[in-house]
């Protein structure tokens, strides 16, 4: 595959030096305006979802190929049929994934896009078939009666893809064009309520979650487990991190790993999910993702729910007093927010 030329475009979008004030914007020729509605609102998020491509890569447009779904083994439970599956994201490619079909349910069911943290075996830790058990949120679905799919990030589990020789900048990027595929596979099933559907993950996955529900308004509820803070306090702002092959090498080959260099941060990101339901998992002592970063990007979108939305309810972060894990009551709380924000 190869990306269509959009970048010199994606330059032209505004640079904020503010990235903890979202209620302005800035025109072409750098003028400054208040966002005081939703119509304002618009234009900022359109120069965060720019931005964020500078980093990630142009997103591009979604494939019409068949996602022609193979089905490799099935199990059946007391909760749920399990089958193994690839599905096409693009022509040339194929995602195998985990699919949890809920038996004893009437009618359409809500649907959970179920993604992995930084493991080897990729999907099969959300699926319940090894990990952490703590990370087995797809079979809890499931067992919750959410029809899941749990997909492998590239190079994780059973899938071999390399991003860069096929035209990506960044396996970010690639990620949320699989996932989103993964969308389209959920939608597609009988057994699913295509206006239903969200998104959990825990790190890689964590992250990965917000990405994809930025580029993909279908996605109506979001789960977000120790996956992010604020580029500032991420490592006191080395990025390098972020910058290897497995997230986004332009990191370090453009912004030097720097935060204060960076297009965008997770604070916009935050933001540009709103009006949607959003969970947020930020544990108090959380290696990875020091919490008082959490804080100040929960600070930076709650007027964006709050005064043009109306909605402040919708972003809920709690924190628990865990290193980096997704407890079991923690779980539930969770499973209840997506229960009520799918109903």
């Amino acid at each position: 595959m190869h990306l269509p030329l959009l970048l010199p475009l994606l330059l032209l979008q505004p640079s904020y030096t503010d990235k903890a004030d979202l209620l302005y914007y800035l025109t072409d020729s750098g003028q400054r305006h208040d966002v005081r509605n939703e119509a304002n609102w618009k234009h900022r998020r359109a120069d965060i979802l720019g931005n964020l491509q500078k980093v990630m890569g142009p997103l591009p447009p979604k494939s019409t190929a068949p996602l022609d779904i193979q089905v490799i083994e099935e199990e059946k439970t007391a909760h749920y049929i399990r089958r193994k599956i690839t599905y096409v994201p693009e022509p040339g490619d194929r995602v195998p994934a985990y699919l949890f079909i809920p038996t004893g349910h009437k009618g359409k069911r809500p649907a959970m896009l179920c993604l992995h943290q930084t493991t080897k075996i990729g999907k099969s830790e959300p699926a319940g078939l090894g990990g952490k058990p703590n990370l087995a949120y797809a079979r809890e679905l499931a067992e919750r009666g959410f029809v899941a799919l749990a997909p492998d990030y590239p190079n994780y589990g059973d899938y071999q893809f390399d991003p860069y020789s096929h035209g990506y900048v960044s396996a970010t990027m690639k990620g949320i064009v699989n996932h989103r595929r993964g969308v389209d596979l959920l939608q597609s099933l009988p057994e699913v309520n295509p206006k239903a559907i969200g998104v959990i993950g825990h790190s890689l996955g964590g992250h990965n979650s917000l990405f994809v529900a930025t580029f993909d308004d279908r996605i109506k509820a979001v789960v977000t487990s120790c996956g992010f803070n604020s580029f500032a306090k991420y490592l006191n702002g080395n990025l390098k991190g972020w910058s290897h092959k497995g997230y986004m090498p332009r990191i370090i080959e453009q912004y030097g790993a720097s935060a204060a260099n960076m297009p965008f941060d997770f604070t916009e990101i935050l933001g540009a999910l709103a009006p949607r339901a959003v969970f947020i998992n930020a544990p108090l002592h959380d290696d990875n993702f020091e919490v008082s970063g959490v804080y100040d990007c929960v600070q930076a979108a709650a007027p964006v729910y709050e005064k043009i939305y109306h909605n402040r309810a919708n972003l809920v972060a709690v924190h628990p007093d865990a290193a980096h894990d997704f407890p079991p009551a923690i779980r539930e709380q969770a499973y209840q927010f997506l229960q009520k924000a799918l109903r």
